[in-house]
């Protein structure tokens, strides 16, 4: 009897310890990003990430004085981007693209993206945080 609590117990344990990664992992828009301060950037990328939970794609944006900033945004996960026709290949280092979305609060070059639109003039919407701004807030007129 003794044996079978202790590997209830650890068992239990586990089960709380596994769950709990999954749920610190994963944030909402508004613990990472500013709704207050909407991004309108244009690049080429750089580097793609098509990983789980969310994607992020790395772009080169040259300001007015020349100067080369390499700008990181996260975007939905790789299963989400499908289903709305979007597919890595569509974004692959040299692709230029036209990103709308929301800056990071952390300061640096990083941002939320909802929107990106490619050479072709597709465009897809590429946020899947729950509470983020809808693509339409995040239109800024270039």
């Amino acid at each position: 009897m003794k044996n079978a609590k202790t590997f209830l117990s650890v068992l239990t344990a586990a089960y709380l310890l596994a769950g709990s990664s999954q749920v610190a992992a994963h944030h909402a828009f508004a613990a990472e990003f500013d709704a207050d301060k909407p991004i309108d950037l244009k690049g080429k990328v750089t580097k793609i990430k098509w990983v789980n939970p969310h994607s992020w794609l790395y772009f080169d944006v040259t300001d007015a004085k020349g100067a080369v900033t390499n700008w990181g945004v996260e975007f939905g996960a790789p299963n989400q981007l499908a289903k709305i026709g979007l597919k890595k290949a569509d974004v692959a280092p040299g692709t230029e693209v036209h990103i709308r979305g929301y800056l990071a609060k952390n300061g640096g070059p990083y941002g939320y993206s909802v929107i990106v639109r490619l050479p072709d003039g597709r465009e897809f919407q590429t946020g899947g945080a729950q509470d983020a701004p809808s693509a339409r807030t995040a239109s800024v007129t270039p």
